[in-house]
């Protein structure tokens, strides 16, 4: 399992204000043909940190474990944390399995006092936000 990272420069500063904002940053997600898990960690004014592929999956799975969600979001010190994965199948209802590791991660996160502030999926069809189809909170 390969894990990358996109280093946002100290001069740069991009803030998450919108689904648009966090689809700018996981546009090579889309056509990929692995399910890749990603996380975006945030300071307090929602300004990223840091962009990090976390897992790279088979064709249609992925395995989430919250250490590994959270690992990064702890040594950024980071405040929130927005949860991305694609479906390289073109679908983009989530899963059972999407939706019980969101709902288990959310609960981890506030253990941690680290929210997540969106899962989003996405595809070449598009994109599905967790938070703007009331699954988070």
């Amino acid at each position: 399992m390969k894990i990358e990272s996109l280093e946002i420069r100290e001069t740069e500063t991009i803030q998450i204000k919108s689904s648009d904002d966090i689809l700018k940053l996981t546009d090579d997600l889309k056509n990929k043909k692995q399910e890749h898990f990603v996380t975006i960690t945030l300071d307090g004014a929602h300004n990223v940190i840091q962009r990090r592929i976390v897992f790279i999956g088979t064709l249609n799975k992925s395995i989430v474990h919250p250490r590994e969600i959270f690992a990064g979001a702890i040594s950024d010190r980071a405040a929130d944390i927005i949860l991305v994965h694609n479906h390289p199948s073109g679908s983009l209802k989530p899963s059972p399995e999407d939706i019980n590791s969101t709902e288990r991660l959310v609960k981890a996160g506030e253990i941690l006092e680290i929210k997540i502030l969106d899962h989003v999926i996405v595809s070449r069809k598009g994109y599905y936000s967790f938070l703007e189809n009331g699954l988070i909170n």
